[in-house]
Formats: structure tokens, sequence, C-alpha cells
């Protein structure tokens, strides 16, 4: 990773740019093919959803970046259960438009196996197709694990099956899967707290090519 690229915590200023970031990461994926079928809408849907989601983890999570905005994870402190956006449904309806009922079953789906504990969320890991295979992702996550291993709480994230390599290496194990009607499958994966074990400074290419998160 380039030595220069310092990671800190994101200002209320950075959330549209973090959003934008997460739709680029998600564009050419298959859970974004499936949230909007629509490629000439897709980014901009995407763009507008997320932009509720990061703003929503300003006031009940957090997220940090990189300085040069081209990583960032956005997750929530779910110690106990935490209300929906604002103003959520009208707001989505105006974003994803004809796409909302996606989301919306997105949300039913994972919501459904997430712990009841308190735990931390990480709803959003990503990486700009443009900084890929730089180290950035193994260096976000190894930010994220210094954090929750001082707070000693469990985190919780949902990937595509094919991904979640990188999180393994970084304590993380998989629990059950969901496969979206007609679309992908999903892995969902828990790390215990203060969970030690050595991790590789440098992660498998491949697998950080494809390590962003899913959904809020």
């Amino acid at each position: 990773m380039d030595a220069n690229v310092r990671i800190r915590a994101a200002r209320w200023a950075d959330k549209d740019p973090v959003g934008a970031l997460i739709a680029a990461a998600l564009h050419s994926t298959p859970l974004a093919a499936w949230l909007v079928p629509d490629p000439a809408v897709r980014r901009r849907v995407l763009t507008n959803v997320l932009a509720i989601w990061v703003e929503h983890a300003m006031f009940y999570g957090d997220s940090h970046v990189t300085d040069d905005l081209t990583a960032a994870t956005v997750g929530f402190h779910r110690y106990r259960p935490i209300p929906p956006p604002a103003n959520y449904r009208l707001r989505l309806g105006d974003a994803a438009g004809t796409h909302a009922d996606r989301f919306d079953k997105l949300d039913i789906l994972l919501s459904a196996l997430r712990p009841t504990e308190p735990h931390y969320h990480l709803a959003f890991l990503a990486v700009h197709p443009n900084a890929r295979r730089t180290g950035r992702a193994t260096a976000m996550l190894t930010h994220h694990r210094s954090r929750l291993d001082r707070i000693d709480l469990p985190s919780w994230t949902d990937t595509t099956t094919d991904a979640h390599t990188l999180y393994s290496r970084h304590g993380y194990t998989p629990r059950p899967s969901i496969t979206l009607p007609d679309g992908p499958t999903l892995q969902t994966m828990r790390r215990n707290a203060r969970l030690r074990g050595v991790v590789p400074v440098n992660s498998d290419s491949s697998a950080e090519h494809r390590g962003q998160d899913l959904h809020a």
C-alpha cells in the first residue's frame, strides 16, 4: 500500500463522496445488477441509496476512509436495536424509484440473520476500482480489527461468497449464506470479540479485488 495513504475517521463532508465510492465499488457486481437491473440508472440509484445509509452511520455508527477517499468502511454500533434512517420509506422511494422493493427485500433477508446480541455491524468495505490490488482493503480491515479489539465487541458482516477469504484472514468465520431470489448468494460472517491470531500483512490480490461489503 502507498505509504502516504492514511486512514482517518470520516467527516460529515465526506458522506456523499463515501456513498459514491461504495457505489463505484459495487457497480459491476452481481449484487448491484440484482438490486438495479437497468445499467443506465444503476450508478445513480446505488449512489443515492448508499448516501442514506452512510449518513445514518454518522449518527448510529462510524465511517473510516483513506485520506485520498479511495477506500472506506462504514458500520453501525448495534449495542441495541437502532431505528431506520429518518423518513426512510420516502427517501428510499425517491432514491431507488421502482427498484426500492429490491433494497427492501435485501434488508429483510440480511436483518433476519443478524445477531441480537450487542455487536458491531460492518456494513460496507469498499475500495475504488482504480485503487484495487494496492493493499487498501487489508489496511482498512486491519484498522477495523484493532478498533474492535479495544472495545471487546464481536463483529458481523455480509459479503459475497467469493470474497470471504479476505475476511477469514482477519478472524471472520462463515455463518449462514443467503441466496437472493434469482440472484447471487451472499455470505454472512462473524468475528468474535478479541480473537487473536496471526494475520498476513499482504492479502491475496484476487480476494482484495473482490472485497466489498454489501448493505446496512
